[in-house]
């Protein structure tokens, strides 16, 4: 009797170490596959804060450091597009024309239009109001600012920046991964890197790029 209870205790052993380490194996697999699912949202929509700031900064010559304002502008201004009908074709410069002759004899169209900036940037039905939003952050919002920085050169570049640190995008699994999360961090934090995502800098001018490309 003694003999079968150990050998039973024996194999729990066994079973208990064969999970611990399937479960040191798959934990960070299963988190690195939970993780670029959530960054995948995040940089969609990075994405989207780039197109909104450089439309903003074509009409304003400046960025928005302000969500009101920004989203705003997106869904109540508009901005000027070039309406071009017709083309100039071989007949035509075989007559001698050019584009603004042709223009004059009506015989091709350019005119400048104004178009909503949220259909033009976005769609008429984007939810513009999200844009804001951290996606799986639990209502969130991402960090924006923007400022004017003077290069060597003596030229002042307009830049922002918006971001959102790690905490909040993998908000949801804090819970089950809260060692992944803080080792993440540590990680980027040693390599002298954001502990998220971010698009555009204010310290620096990157020509609007996200830390992910």
């Amino acid at each position: 009797m003694k003999r079968i209870i150990i050998q039973i205790l024996l194999i729990a052993g066994a079973a208990i170490l064969a999970y611990a380490i399937w479960d040191t194996i798959q934990t960070p697999i299963t988190f690195e596959k939970e993780k670029e699912a959530r960054y995948a949202e995040v940089v969609e929509r990075l994405k989207d804060i780039r197109k909104a700031q450089v439309a903003y900064e074509n009409v304003h010559d400046h960025y928005s450091g302000n969500w009101d304002l920004l989203i705003n502008f997106v869904k109540h201004d508009s901005i000027p597009q070039i309406r071009k009908i017709g083309m100039l074709t071989d007949s035509m410069m075989e007559a001698g024309l050019d584009e603004q002759a042709a223009m004059k004899k009506g015989l091709i169209i350019r005119d400048t239009i104004k178009v909503s900036v949220l259909e033009e940037v976005f769609s008429k039905n984007y939810l513009i109001g999200d844009l804001k939003i951290i996606p799986n952050s639990g209502g969130q919002v991402f960090w924006i600012g923007q400022t004017i920085i003077t290069t060597g050169s003596g030229i002042d570049v307009p830049v922002f920046e918006a971001r959102a640190h790690n905490n909040q995008i993998l908000l949801e699994l804090e819970d089950e991964y809260k060692q992944e999360i803080t080792n993440l961090n540590e990680r980027r934090r040693k390599n002298e890197r954001y502990p998220g995502l971010k698009v555009g800098s204010i310290l620096e001018p990157t020509n609007n790029a996200g830390n992910w490309e």
